[in-house]
């Protein structure tokens, strides 16, 4: 018997689906804990590898708590636009323009309760709580059953086997042992 894969993931005979494929108790009412990361943010993604009925589906979700003057550092989604909706607190958000008219512009709002902004896809965003002793809440939904996330600080000072301090020196125009420092923190968690 041969497996039809779309995406990378397997699709189900149609005999064979059943609720729970498209089902989950993620409690996504449920505060998370900002306390595990350097940045002070917690990201619960709901993807095709947690509901298997989002495959070909092109959505996602997910819950992003921050602590106070926590953030969701700057990242990108390769596959996906997001739209976020502030659940609790305040945070200040923005992207950056790719090099259009050798301009890399960037776009920032403030949002509160209620608000709503949009990431374009594959552009570099971030979220920050500004509030020194009050959390916040989003929620973000995304144009791809597996959006996929790379955050640039840990893609550029923690990839496997490292890029060479001479190409990041240049690149970002510092001394090679400021390089040889950031690729000595630990960068899986942030």
């Amino acid at each position: 018997m041969r497996r039809v894969r779309v995406n990378g993931f397997v699709c189900k005979d149609t005999k064979d689906v059943k609720a729970d494929d498209f089902f989950l108790a993620a409690n996504l009412d449920k505060p998370r804990d900002t306390t595990v990361s350097k940045v002070g943010s917690n990201v619960t993604l709901i993807n095709v590898m947690r509901i298997p009925g989002l495959n070909t589906l092109g959505i996602s979700l997910a819950r992003i708590d921050y602590a106070p003057q926590g953030e969701n550092p700057p990242h990108t989604h390769p596959h996906a636009t997001e739209i976020l909706t502030v659940l609790e607190g305040t945070l200040y958000v923005g992207f950056v323009t790719s090099n259009q008219n050798n301009v890399n512009k960037l776009f920032t709002k403030t949002l509160n309760k209620g608000d709503v902004f949009v990431f374009p896809e594959g552009l570099i965003h971030f979220q920050f709580n500004p509030h020194p002793d009050k959390p916040a809440v989003a929620l973000a939904a995304l144009s791809s059953q597996n959006p996929g996330a790379i955050t640039i600080a840990n893609a550029v000072f923690g990839s496997k086997p490292p890029i060479s301090d001479d190409v990041l020196a240049k690149a970002f125009q510092v001394e090679k042992k400021t390089v040889d420092w950031l690729q000595a923190q630990f960068w899986g968690d942030n």
